[in-house]
């Protein structure tokens, strides 16, 4: 990989591969693709398992874009997860570019795992990897997409494990994610009970027969249209107190 002539070869100089839909694989210089809709490309690389391997790759489909993002482990699908349940997420996109650079011996590239919009039209680069498992090329690669980010304008995090506490709470109501969860009449009674701040259940049953209403139940919390304050310090249960939201869905 050449430096361009008048370029201060002391520094940092990047290049993007991307899949453009319409022009298909391009690579350009990083400021050239600063306003580039990453959120909305295509994966760099294909997600595969094969039997043996350690890490489990899938697809998980996404209630805030409507279609599927891949995954290439359990620890990126629970981070998916998490930023599918953010009110302020409005789009995600899996693997969206290989960033690559020159560490002056040789031609280095790394893919990282997400690329996140948000309502405020900022973004965000992740990696996902847990403390332990950071090797040196690893900390390099990730130094290098921070330094990226920054000269593009855009936040770069790395995050580890998520809190156990918040993550079993959120995989549970991911569960009722889909819209096909959400029943009008129903929804409109639950709004009425949880006016005033009531435990889970009560409330559930106050609205209606609990079979009908918890998934309503679950998908307004999802939606944060109900809220549980505590979701990062106890586990949802019957007593759980639960009261209307400031905000909506996304």
């Amino acid at each position: 990989m050449a430096v361009p002539a008048g370029l201060d070869a002391a520094g940092p100089y990047f290049e993007m591969a991307y899949v453009d839909a319409v022009r298909g694989r391009q690579r350009r210089p990083l400021l050239d693709c600063v306003t580039a809709r990453f959120e909305a490309a295509a994966p760099v690389r294909s997600f595969r398992w094969s039997r043996g391997e350690r890490h489990f790759a899938g697809w998980y489909w996404s209630a805030t874009t409507g279609g599927h993002v891949g995954f290439e482990s359990w620890l990126e699908r629970d981070r998916l997860v998490l930023l599918d349940f953010e009110p302020d997420v409005v789009a995600v996109a899996s693997q969206p570019f290989w960033l690559h650079w020159h560490d002056g011996e040789r031609e280095r590239r790394h893919a990282p795992d997400y690329f996140v919009r948000r309502t405020d039209g900022s973004a965000v680069v992740v990696d996902v990897r847990a403390d332990d498992r950071i090797e040196q090329r690893d900390a390099e690669a990730f130094a290098m997409t921070r330094l990226a980010c920054e000269m593009a304008g855009w936040r770069f995090d790395r995050v580890g494990e998520p809190e156990a506490v918040l993550l079993a709470n959120v995989r549970w109501l991911a569960r009722y994610r889909h819209p096909r969860c959400l029943r009008r009449e129903i929804e409109l009674r639950l709004r009425e009970v949880f006016a005033t701040p009531t435990g889970l259940l009560r409330g559930a049953d106050a609205a209606g027969e609990r079979l009908a209403t918890l998934p309503v139940l679950f998908h307004l919390l999802w939606r944060r249209e109900l809220v549980a304050d505590e979701l990062g310090a106890e586990l949802l249960g019957p007593r759980t107190p639960v009261r209307l939201g400031t905000g909506g869905w996304k």
